[in-house]
């Protein structure tokens, strides 16, 4: 369908989209196209050319052109009265159920995740928009097969929206002959339709973003801000954003992209999972440096500490919020003894963030609301924040960000299996259109399906990898324990889901993704093709 003479909506129109892909609004987008895509994908190839010189043997390290900005005294400017108090934040994808419990959740804010929790379909991306427009205008219920009907309550999260990183593209959509970007897409689409309701409500248009990799491509989202809002004749400034620091390239920048968005930045988040893929993958070829299992990189490893310590310091420096990472646990109804055990570690995780100095923090679930409540409380007590903690104590070298030690962790049968396992499952999920999947009583969205997979092609690619119990990590043994976790699998969601979800096409994709002699960089790009 020809909208504008370079615009084509190649997806269904089903019922209410054309609320969303209005000619104004699609106007909009091929503005924001023609005057951004061109710079998005030079940084898309900059990212190739920085990979290479890693390969190389180039380490990362603080930029000595910028070394001004890190040194100088500045500040982020305003930030709005309902952003001061961001204790806990509950994330999640954009379905109209989990839009409402979200919003609903007791949590402070609510990350609607066009990202990394949601599975890329046209149905869901425009459903998303649709549920985001009737949440803001408390137009928005859902009703359950027996009946039950879930309503926002009088007082709700504030609403914050990640949209897609730099690096997608939404095929549903083309201008030009090519398809648009997906962060432009996803930020658009919510921004035209609904920024003006936002500021009428005594809110305003507020995202998180994803995926950076250095200040160029913060500089980037400043500028689509700027024209954004003059767009709209609204306020430059009126945009407030939180960026998640979760790439190890971004960790050197944390300076330089709060400066390149200091008109419109509020905070940076520990986005812990993709952090650790991050690090796996930008050094995938350095053999002095293949990781453990997953579960042995902590929040207590030298890497992860230097980091999370020096978002802290800069974020206070500059007068912006710090917030801690993702609490992943899903409560399970039928066994109060994992719960336990599992509220135990969450409380104790949220602990050490609130005396390391964070402001706040994220959940997956409900009812980790209130455990990640009370441990900030216990530190912060009445205070919205702690930004007075400067972590002065706090001296984070190059070296620091990049000591991958690990005393005592090794790469075991069962972290193997592991991987193998919760890939597949994801993947599996992912193409039947869920981006935020129930596994192992862990909310696990495409950042833990990364670290997974990016791993396994790690272990498998250096010559003599071997698990603890002294078994070396080949391709016959991968195939093998694929093979076999794939039947397990097939076992634990049934016949019917399993060919229903493409668990196989799952499988021979986790396959392809960790045989392959090029690490693919996101197992999403590959991954896209296979959905509507």
């Amino acid at each position: 369908m020809i909208i504008e003479s370079t615009v084509e909506v190649k997806g269904k129109l089903s019922k209410g989209f054309e609320e969303i892909l209005t000619p104004d609004a699609l106007e909009f987008l091929e503005m924001l196209h023609t005057k951004f895509n061109n710079r998005r994908e030079e940084l898309l190839l900059a990212r190739t050319e920085r990979q290479k010189r890693i390969d190389a043997g180039e380490l990362p390290d603080f930029l000595e052109e910028t070394a001004h900005i890190r040194q100088s005294d500045w500040k982020v400017e305003s930030i709005p009265q309902d952003l001061q108090l961001r204790r806990v934040e509950i994330t999640g994808p954009v379905d109209r159920k989990m839009v409402i419990n979200a919003l609903n959740s007791g949590a402070n804010v609510f990350m609607a995740d066009f990202e990394d929790a949601t599975s890329p379909t046209w149905e869901n991306l425009l459903e998303g928009q649709l549920n985001l427009r009737d949440a803001i205008r408390r137009d928005i219920d859902f009703t359950v097969q027996n009946g039950k009907t879930y309503r926002l309550n009088e007082k709700v999260a504030v609403l914050l929206v990640r949209p897609r990183g730099w690096h997608l593209t939404e095929k549903h959509l083309t201008i030009g002959g090519k398809p648009v970007s997906a962060s432009l897409f996803d930020f658009g689409l919510y921004f035209f339709h609904n920024a003006k309701e936002l500021i009428a409500r005594q809110t305003g248009p507020y995202f998180y973003l994803p995926k950076l990799e250095s200040h160029l491509e913060a500089r980037l989202w400043n500028d689509v801000f700027v024209a954004a809002q003059e767009a709209l004749g609204i306020p430059v400034g009126t945009i407030k954003v939180t960026v998640l620091i979760e790439t190890i390239l971004a960790a050197f920048e944390m300076d330089e992209i709060m400066y390149e968005l200091r008109e419109h930045i509020v905070g940076l988040n520990a986005g812990r999972w993709d952090y650790i893929f991050s690090a796996i993958k930008k050094f995938r070829n350095h053999k002095d440096r293949v990781f453990p299992d997953r579960t042995a990189v902590t929040m207590q490893v030298p890497f992860m500490k230097a980091y999370t310590d020096l978002l802290v310091k800069t974020c206070h420096k500059r007068g912006a919020h710090a917030m801690g990472g993702m609490a992943a646990f899903i409560p399970n109804r039928h066994d109060p003894a994992i719960n336990k055990t599992a509220f135990e570690k969450v409380a104790a995780d949220k602990a050490f963030e609130a005396r390391n100095g964070f402001d706040g923090t994220w959940v997956a679930h409900p009812d980790l609301v209130k455990v990640a409540k009370a441990a900030f409380d216990e530190v912060l007590g009445d205070k919205p924040h702690q930004k007075e903690v400067l972590r002065d104590d706090v001296d984070v070298k190059a070296a620091d960000l990049l000591n991958f030690r690990m005393d005592g962790a090794s790469i075991t049968e069962a972290g193997l299996r592991l991987n193998i396992n919760v890939g597949i499952m994801y993947l599996g999920n992912w193409l039947c259109g869920t981006g935020a999947a129930a596994i192992h009583n862990l909310m696990e969205d495409a950042a833990t399906a990364e670290i997974s997979r990016a791993q396994v092609w790690q272990w498998l690619h250096h010559d003599h990898t071997k698990t603890a119990d002294g078994q070396e990590i080949t391709e016959a043994r991968v195939l093998q324990l694929i093979k076999e976790e794939t039947e397990h699998i097939k076992e634990e969601v049934g016949l019917a889901r399993f060919k229903n979800c493409h668990f196989e096409r799952a499988s021979q994709l986790f396959s392809e993704l960790v045989l392959s002699k090029c690490f693919v960089e996101f197992l999403t790009l590959p991954a896209y093709k296979y959905i509507d």
